[in-house]
């Protein structure tokens, strides 16, 4: 006899009832009244119900029927009389891939776990309903970013984990080394001697693609990275991860305006993408968040749902004003004239908190807002020097609930200009040569950004919590699975 191939879930789902005969493989979600077999196979949110004849059924067999086990179920196709479901699975052979014991399995369905719970058990919760959403629409963001950058002509740039430079001047960096941690070599000074090192000098993971993607933008024209990045930052937040992921597209010949134009148009795609092509997931996650917020007192309740907020994204032009502006707007704002913002303007030069970013946003514009020509001392030494030498072709795009999710700028491309910046900054040019040379040959205004994706599947998401937006997070003593 021939063995049926394997039909997804979701496929199914879509299909017409017509009693043919299929295969379905998956995981046991509930079982009731040893007949209503709930079954998920990762493919959508929505689970198939298979209906056993469980008095043709073994009574050791229908015992190993729990919550968490792996099926594989052949029957016939045919419409449902029972509510909730148009069609259900009359089963004709089942067999135990898997079993699953009820009394160890952490995940049991009578008590829904918290998300703290669900953290410490993140190899498992992939298998809740909320996880499998978060984590199919991150892979659709994803999909949309390649496929976004893919159809303006981009290359996908793979940059160095492992680097010399720090681009950021954080500090905050990941060393890696070959040499005995307990007992390194030394040189004559008592110092490390890194020249015995791997590498033959100091080496730690990248905080971020972009100088090396600078380089290949200008010979490739355009190029995007879409790789991990590392920040040794002690912050135990909601908003900070060591390990997370960044896109980073660097453009030649292109100045601020082209890179928030390329900015506006990646942000609007890819959630259009996903409002699109993850409607179930959506959906549930929204349900989930607006039943979050009913447990809020009123006045800290958000105005916007979770499809509000994307559309409120997807269907306005983003505002786009200097800092300059921002700040004259902030100290004039009620907020701040009766002291309700925690960080209180009064000066030019301060860096916005995320609090001022929302409040832009949220309140005054009521649409994204893109912030331009920041303050030169509070950006990096690779961007723009402004004509009137105080400010900086810098930009961030600014969305609500969150604040800030994309920091770029036009980068400096006059030599002269970059290495005074670099002196004052302390960064050692002869490192950077490579760099450099950039600016030595050929060289040309360029721009770029950086979008950090899980802040972007965060925001999609509706989560609350960063570390509930990457399969297996990295933070302060935690370093599991």
């Amino acid at each position: 006899m021939e063995t049926i191939k394997r039909t997804k879930i979701k496929d199914l789902l879509i299909s017409k009832p017509d009693g043919r005969e299929i295969n379905v493989k998956g995981w046991v979600r509930t079982f009731r009244n040893n007949q209503f077999i709930s079954i998920n196979d990762g493919s959508t949110i929505h689970n198939l119900q298979a209906v056993i004849n469980f008095e043709n059924t073994a009574s050791e067999t229908l015992k190993r029927i729990s919550t968490g086990a792996a099926l594989s179920i052949t029957g016939k196709l045919v419409p449902s009389l029972g509510k909730g479901q148009t069609m259900e699975l009359q089963a004709e052979t089942l067999e135990i891939l898997g079993d699953c014991d009820p009394e160890q399995y952490p995940l049991q369905l009578k008590n829904r776990p918290s998300l703290e719970y669900l953290r410490e058990n993140a190899h498992l919760r992939f298998r809740t309903n909320t996880f499998s959403a978060i984590f199919r629409i991150r892979h659709a963001l994803a999909f949309a970013i390649h496929d976004f950058f893919n159809k303006r002509g981009f290359v996908y740039l793979n940059t160095p984990i492992i680097t010399a430079s720090d681009a950021e001047g954080a500090g905050e960096m990941f060393h890696v080394t070959s040499l005995s941690i307990a007992n390194p070599p030394r040189n004559e000074t008592g110092k490390v001697d890194f020249k015995e090192d791997f590498f033959g000098k100091e080496t730690h993971l990248t905080v971020s693609g972009q100088l090396e993607a600078e380089l290949g933008a200008m010979a490739l024209g355009e190029v995007y990275t879409f790789g991990p990045t590392f920040r040794a930052e002690n912050s135990n937040t909601t908003r900070h991860l060591a390990e997370f992921w960044m896109i980073e597209p660097e453009v030649a010949f292109a100045n601020l305006n082209d890179d928030m134009d390329l900015a506006e148009d990646l942000l609007k795609y890819v959630m259009r993408h996903v409002l699109d092509n993850c409607k179930d997931d959506l959906e549930f996650l929204n349900n989930r968040f607006l039943e979050e917020e009913k447990t809020k007192p009123q006045q800290d309740r958000a105005e916007l749902d979770l499809l509000q907020k994307l559309h409120f994204c997807t269907d306005n032009k983003f505002e786009r004003i200097t800092y300059t502006e921002a700040i004259e707007i902030l100290k004039n704002s009620t907020p701040n004239k009766k002291k309700k913002f925690q960080y209180f303007i009064n000066e030019w030069g301060v860096d916005l908190q995320s609090e001022h970013e929302r409040f832009l946003v949220e309140k005054h514009f009521k649409k994204p807002v893109i912030l331009t020509d920041y303050p030169k001392e509070i950006k990096a030494f690779y961007m723009r020097l402004n004509d009137d030498n105080k400010t900086v072709r810098a930009m961030d795009i600014l969305f609500p609930g969150i604040g800030e999710i994309i920091g770029g700028s036009q980068r400096e491309e006059r030599l002269d200009i970059l290495e005074n910046k670099m002196k004052t900054m302390n960064i050692p040019a002869e490192e950077m040569y490579w760099y450099l040379d950039t600016r030595r040959f050929g060289s040309a205004p360029h721009a770029g950004f950086g979008l950090g994706f899980e802040r972007l599947v965060l925001f999609v998401t509706g989560m609350t919590n960063i570390r509930d937006v990457i399969p297996f997070p990295r933070f302060p003593k935690s370093a599991e699975f």
